[in-house]
């Protein structure tokens, strides 16, 4: 009988050990099966999660934000432990004891699906298991994908600490509100950094993973409150937080950004704009578009937040100017229903989705406004944003209107969207009447920069970069007409040739394969012999072309691709007058190095790129700074910074031609809009018909340009010029750049030889000469100058013409000599009194 039972029971024994090994190599074959072709885990250690580029203003302040995934990633370290204890509470209580996947949560899992018959399947996946399923497998529920998940999830445990894990997770995972990562969830739900957030809040975040979806703070408002008290209460059964604040935390309302209880983060943020447009475009090329979306870059632009706004402002008040006197009314072409326009809540509803600009602010913030109603002697509107008082109703008098032509009842309807600002008395800033606007047809770019270090500190792209985001100052291929001259001029400069050269002013006729093309003056005037000073400063066209010629366009060519403002110039004649296209931005970066006295100088909008651990991976000013870190340095001393930049063309030449330019404001072509304190040269530009007006000068620190046309090319009218135009946008520009950085007297270089002379006939004049007419010009020391030579650039010329042998100021002109004597220079040289100098 003993015998018997001790026989049964081991019979029973190995039934039930057998049966064992049996599962449990069915288990491990299972696993291994599962186990062979996995992804690597490993490679989780060196991961970089996608994470918000931040570009940041010279005063530290963001100023844009560029991501495909909102991420703001955070080291384990930095993250409260109140946050990770939330989550920890909601997702994976026992998080620190287990070594990946938690049997306990599994068989409860498994008895909540038996119990409901499959209607109650919960996960029961760890932390670690969710990292592994949001890494690097699928998110579906099959038993295959869970087996594998265990599997990684242990194997994770042992090559990483449980911090390391903790971070992958809380940075990765979706929190809903296109959010990822804790730090980002906090700031779109609360606008908050992670260690201001009270225990409501942290778990008010834990409760998301679960479905962000289904606790959303709106919509699913008493879903997430039930969710987010539960987190509260797990964290106080683990010991997180003691019974009282538990009972405090769990009585608070559920407030967020969504909720309108704090304000968005995004509201803090200015409108994007053309420079940080434009810094997104030039790193999406640099470092490639995936890794700048990606990278966790923080972006130290130059852009000089004060002077941009000055900026914006010039350039708008030009093109509105020119707008309204052109008299046209456009509008926005965007209308609202008249059904829609019963209520205030219903027209207020469908002007909020209409898409016009919203970041114009000249001389007030520009509101978008729907015409209600058109009565006979003013217009009612209805305004975004803003609610109607006595003191300030919606109405637009028929006086404001005045400057459009054509009918009032035929330019307006009910419904129209329009644009509407309050206009202000200038003392105290008080209520006029709102006044009537429209985004101006032509359009522009304007941009300045520093002469010595290249750091553009303004950029305006054209009106209004929400009506159109194209920038004209950098993307724009525009004809540069005159402003292309300084570029010729330097070349001959360079070529031998003296400021006091005398070039034949007279008709060309050049044979094209397009037929006889006959430059002109815009005076449709001849001068006859002419010094250069008084060719740059009057913006001589035929002067241009013939010294062209005699220098050869091959070499023009070489210099205007030295300075960037071409790649390949084609040398025909017609582009020394600036007939091939190139872009504002060349422009002005050209124009710098005539400033600096003839260093190469690149643009740029960004001073410096840092990854996402601080590292700098891209520095634009490369210059050393000698003992900036010696403490060693005499106080009546600073730090050298030395420098290694290219030279582009000689001193000397960089300081005739800056002076030739000094003419053009002093006493030439934009002698009548530009005037500024400080010593200022410059140049206008006026393509033919007037298609396109530039202006671009410079202090001996700022550089600043503007161009003006229609985004199609055609006629801006008659009158339009580069100096009319152009010239005080840069002066509204330069006065308060003045203000800020100030100017000086342009360097002299050691090589300079001064010596008088009459700007209109090149004559040499004794050393005290004064008058208008003298100019002390540089030439080159150790150089004898030659007077009185004239070059033609061999062209033939008829005879039937008529010369102006006087300019503004008349024929001959008194000047005081070295004796104190007064004497006559002049009448001005004419071709009766020269010899031919190789005229044909």
């Amino acid at each position: 009988m003993i015998r018997f039972i001790f026989s049964f029971f081991g019979g029973v024994f190995s039934v039930i050990t057998l049966g064992l090994m049996m599962v449990a190599l069915s288990v491990g074959a299972v696993f291994w099966m599962y186990g062979r072709d996995l992804p690597s885990h490993e490679s989780l250690a060196q991961y970089k999660p996608p994470t918000i580029s931040r570009i940041y203003s010279t005063e530290g302040k963001i100023i844009d934000e560029f991501a495909k995934e909102r991420r703001l990633f955070t080291p384990a370290e930095e993250i409260p432990d109140l946050i990770k204890q939330a989550f920890i509470s909601a997702e994976d209580k026992n998080f620190y004891q287990h070594q990946g996947y938690d049997l306990r949560g599994i068989a409860a899992a498994a008895v909540d699906a038996v119990k409901s018959r499959g209607r109650n399947v919960r996960g029961a996946s760890t932390i670690t298991q969710q990292v592994m399923k949001n890494f690097l497998l699928s998110g579906d529920r099959r038993a295959e994908r869970k087996i594998k998940e265990i599997i990684l999830a242990s194997r994770l445990e042992e090559t990483l600490s449980k911090e390391k894990i903790l971070e992958l997770y809380m940075n990765e995972i979706f929190l809903g509100q296109n959010s990822f990562g804790v730090t980002a969830a906090a700031q779109t739900y609360f606008n908050k950094s992670l260690s201001e957030l009270a225990p409501h809040e942290a778990a008010f975040l834990a409760s998301l993973p679960k479905a962000p979806g289904s606790f959303h703070p709106v919509r699913r408002k008493e879903r997430l409150l039930e969710r987010r008290n539960f987190v509260l209460k797990e964290m106080m059964e683990n010991g997180y937080i003691d019974q009282g604040t538990y009972n405090w935390e769990v009585a608070q309302p559920l407030k967020s950004v969504q909720n309108g209880d704090f304000e968005p983060f995004q509201a803090q943020l200015p409108p994007r704009d053309y420079p940080t447009d434009e810094i997104r475009r030039q790193l999406s090329r640099d470092f490639g578009e995936g890794e700048f979306f990606s990278g966790g870059f923080s972006v130290r632009a130059t852009i000089e937040p004060e002077m941009q706004v000055i900026a914006a402002n010039a350039l708008r008040t030009a093109l509105e100017e020119y707008d309204r006197a052109d008299g046209r009314w456009r509008g926005t072409g965007e209308e609202i229903a008249l059904d829609q326009l019963g209520s205030e809540e219903a027209w207020r509803a469908a002007l909020a989705e209409v898409r016009v600009a919203r970041d114009i602010d000249l001389d007030g913030q520009w509101h978008p406004a729907v015409v209600l109603n058109i009565e006979d002697q003013q217009m009612r509107v209805g305004i975004e944003g803003v609610t109607e008082t006595e003191a300030e109703p919606f109405v637009i008098p028929r006086k404001d209107i005045s400057w459009i032509k054509g009918n009032f009842f035929d330019n307006f309807k009910p419904g129209d969207v329009v644009f509407v600002r309050r206009m202000v008395t200038d003392n105290g800033g008080e209520f006029i009447r709102w006044t009537l606007r429209q985004v101006p047809e032509v359009e522009g770019g304007f941009m300045a920069m520093d002469v010595n270090n290249g750091r553009v500190i303004a950029m305006q792209g054209g009106f209004s970069y929400q009506h159109s985001v194209f920038n004209r100052a950098t993307q724009a291929m525009r004809q540069p007409g005159s402003s292309f001259k300084p570029f010729v001029y330097a070349a001959a400069l360079d070529s031998g040739y003296s400021p006091a050269t005398i070039v034949i002013d007279a008709p060309i006729e050049i044979n094209t394969p397009q037929g006889v093309w006959r430059p002109k003056n815009a005076s449709n005037q001849f001068y006859g012999p002419t010094p250069l000073r008084t060719g740059i400063e009057r913006s001589r066209n035929l002067m241009t072309v013939r010294l062209a010629q005699e220098i050869g366009m091959e070499t023009v060519g070489m210099y205007a691709e030295k300075f960037g403002v071409y790649e390949d110039l084609n040398p025909v004649l017609a582009n020394s007058l600036g007939s091939q296209e190139t872009t504002l931005y060349q422009m002005v970066a050209a124009y710098a190095m005539f400033a600096n006295g003839g260093e190469r100088v690149e643009p740029t909008l960004v001073d410096r790129v840092q990854d996402r651990y601080g590292a700098t991976v891209y520095r634009h000013d490369r210059r050393d700074c000698v003992d900036c870190g010696s403490e060693g340095i005499s106080s009546d001393l600073s730090p050298r910074i030395v420098t290694n930049r290219e030279r582009v063309m000689d001193a000397v030449t960089a300081y005739q031609l800056t002076s030739m330019m000094e003419g053009v404001v002093q006493r030439g072509t934009a002698s009548g809009t530009v005037n500024l304190p400080v010593p200022t040269a410059g140049k206008t530009g006026t393509t033919n018909d007037a298609k396109d007006v530039w202006f671009i000068g410079f202090t001996n620190n700022i550089v600043a340009g503007c161009y003006i046309g229609y985004d199609t090319p055609r006629s801006l009218g008659r009158g339009a010029s580069g100096g009319g135009m152009c010239g005080p946008v840069f002066q509204r520009f330069m006065s308060k750049a003045v203000k800020k950085y100030g100017g000086g007297k342009f360097k002299v270089p050691e090589a300079c030889e001064f010596i008088k002379i009459d700007r209109f006939t090149g004559a040499r004049l004794s050393d005290s000469a004064s008058g208008p007419n003298v100019v002390s010009e540089c030439f080159r020391s150790g150089e004898e100058p030659i007077f009185g030579m004239q070059f033609d650039g061999g062209f033939a010329m008829g005879g039937n013409f008529d010369l102006i042998t006087g300019d503004e100021p008349g024929e001959a002109q008194e000047v005081t000599t070295s004796t104190g004597r007064k004497a006559v220079v002049g009448p001005k040289a004419s071709f009766g009194s020269l010899s031919s100098g190789g005229l044909y």
